[in-house]
């Protein structure tokens, strides 16, 4: 019976032995394959991680880099919503926002996008990873806006380029109403990590393709500045070609003319076309400061809105917003001309990083100037060039010949009948008319085209009082009236003639008017007569009370006397030294 029951213990402490094997192996097993689940899910995401990195490197292009970087991130984290907001310069606030899960037309029912304000602003004030249960019930909630769907859970994770913020990844509302991991959020900080490294490639395969189309353009202009070509030719390509680079909506050439400054080409929609030739004041603060000759380069925040509140376009197309705004100035050249190129982007648009190549730009447009200058220059001396040997010519063959001819004739005189003697002294007196007409001329030609000409001036005054008169004043210029009359007395002396004129036509009654305009030694005069039928000694006091103050303001005398037989005559003298 010992032994009976020996065995009886000793099988039953077997089979329990046995019983608590199963019951270990049975967990073992179990807790193996809860590892195994464990390392397939975290090989399946560290897959769809590594599929997400190389899917947002697919392409260069930034845009489509960025939608697919908050779409990867919100399949990675399991997540209904997503953006990604990239901060603007000054590191405050949000530029742009890119959003998944959202449709275009519940965006358009929420409003403007975000500028980084309440819970937002965390990652922009502190760039580190953050997760909530509930974004409604952290103090720095502001709420959400009217039409805005509902967002509970809450992961950010910063993103860098080169160790500077470039943005935030936002995602909401995980999966089945959960929260946010650690896991997720290690997986989807992993992903900002990448996403930094393509973006900043993305950047600067960007940059780098705007600086190569920039210098095509540049070679471009060049070669239309290497023939003729007009200016607003070339301002007008400058300013088309910058917007074209640059992406911008609006980009103008704008010159500086005394305290203004004139546009002189815009490229943008049609209704800017009307601005060129506007004015704009020079002393406007922003634009006083990239014209003061310092060479800064000026952004504004809002074109529009400024010139508006600054008086310099008050109507200025209502509706429209241009963004940031960058102002060149054009560089000092030899022809002093001061300006700018202003590149204007459109509305939720970004000046690009390659801004300073506007300065490039204005560089161009001072260039285009300065050839512009150069060939007209050029033309100017061919025909001063030609006008030279025109006037000799005149005056060592013709003038020479005609006064030959006129000394022949004059001896001629004696040799003739007395009936004929008057014709050949009338021929003589037209020889001699003739001559001084030459010579007048040829003063005339010594002349630039573009510059003030006083006996341009006179003739034009004189043919202007034809019709009233009746009859065309006979005008004789004798000297270099154009070069050695100073500027201060030639509106006197044009004062004097037209007076002169206008009371002949008034009082005078004359058939005849001759009007002489003399340089002599130390002076100017001006004389005017007629044979009228004079002027009383009352007229004679009051009349041409003005001239003659205006004339002794300059060191000058006015004389109003009578005209042998008939008429009056009115003498300005005035000094040119």
């Amino acid at each position: 019976m010992a032994e009976g029951s020996g065995r009886g213990s000793w099988d039953e402490g077997a089979l329990e032995y046995a019983g608590l094997s199963r019951v270990r192996l049975d967990a073992l097993l179990q807790e193996l394959l809860g590892r195994v689940d464990d390392i397939m899910e975290y090989q399946e995401r560290l897959r769809a991680l590594l599929d997400a990195v190389v899917g947002i490197g697919a392409d260069l292009d930034l845009n489509s880099t960025l939608d697919r970087i908050v779409t990867a991130a919100c399949e990675l984290a399991g997540s209904r919503y997503g953006a990604l907001g990239v901060v603007g310069p000054d590191g405050k606030r949000l530029v742009r926002f890119i959003t998944h899960g959202v449709s275009d037309e519940e965006i358009a029912a929420i409003g403007p996008y975000p500028e980084g304000h309440g819970t937002l602003g965390l990652l922009i004030e502190h760039p580190e990873p953050i997760r909530m249960h509930d974004l409604a019930e952290h103090p720095r909630s502001y709420g959400f806006p009217a039409n805005h769907p509902p967002m509970k859970s809450f992961l950010g994770v910063p993103i860098r380029t080169r160790e500077h913020a470039f943005g935030n990844l936002y995602l909401t509302e995980k999966t089945g109403g959960a929260d946010f991991t650690e896991d997720d959020e290690r997986v989807v900080t992993a992903l900002a990590a990448a996403a930094g490294v393509v973006i900043d490639n993305a950047r600067l395969y960007a940059d780098t393709e705007q600086r190569r189309r920039w210098h095509e353009v540049t070679a471009e202009i060049t070669q239309l500045m290497l023939g003729d070509f007009d200016t607003d030719q070339a301002l007008q390509l400058i300013a088309k070609r910058s917007r074209e680079v640059s992406g911008a909506q609006v980009a103008a050439v704008l010159l500086a003319d005394g305290e203004e400054l004139v546009v002189r080409a815009v490229e943008g929609p049609p209704r800017f076309a009307r601005y060129v030739g506007r004015r704009i004041p020079a002393d406007l603060p922003v634009i006083g400061r990239a014209t003061s000759g310092t060479g800064e380069q000026i952004v504004i925040e809002d074109l529009a809105q400024f010139l508006k509140d600054a008086g310099g376009l008050s109507e200025f197309p209502e509706g429209v917003t241009l963004a940031r705004t960058t102002m060149a100035p054009l560089p000092p050249g030899n022809t002093g001309t001061g300006g700018l190129l202003a590149v204007a982007v459109g509305q939720g648009a970004n000046v690009a990083d390659g801004a300073d190549l506007v300065r490039m730009f204005a560089g161009q447009a001072t260039l285009a100037l300065e050839r512009a200058q150069a060939q007209r220059d050029r033309d100017m001396l061919a025909v001063l060039e030609d006008r030279d040997r025109i006037a000799r010519d005149l005056h060592d063959l013709v003038i020479q010949r005609l006064f030959a001819t006129g000394l022949q004739l004059q001896g001629m005189q004696r040799l003739v009948r007395p009936e004929h003697q008057q014709r050949l002294s009338r021929a003589v007196e037209d020889i001699d008319a003739t001559i001084h007409d030459l010579r007048a001329a040829i003063f005339e030609l010594q002349q630039p085209p573009d510059s003030s000409s006083l006996r341009g001036d006179v003739q034009a005054l004189v043919a202007e009082y034809s019709e009233p008169l009746g009859f065309r004043p006979k005008l004789i210029c004798t000297g270099p009236i154009d070069t050695v009359v100073p500027a201060p007395v030639r509106p006197q002396i044009l004062a004097t003639v037209r007076e002169s004129l206008s009371n002949v036509v008034r009082h005078a009654k004359a058939s005849q008017v001759t009007v002489e305009i003399t340089v002599q030694a130390g002076g100017v005069v001006a004389r005017i007569s007629d044979d009228g039928t004079g002027i009383g000694a009352r007229t004679r006091r009051s009349g041409l009370r003005n001239l003659t103050e205006r004339a002794q303001a300059l060191g000058g005398t006015v004389r109003i006397a009578d005209n042998q037989p008939y008429g009056t005559v009115v003498e300005l003298t005035a000094p040119t030294d």
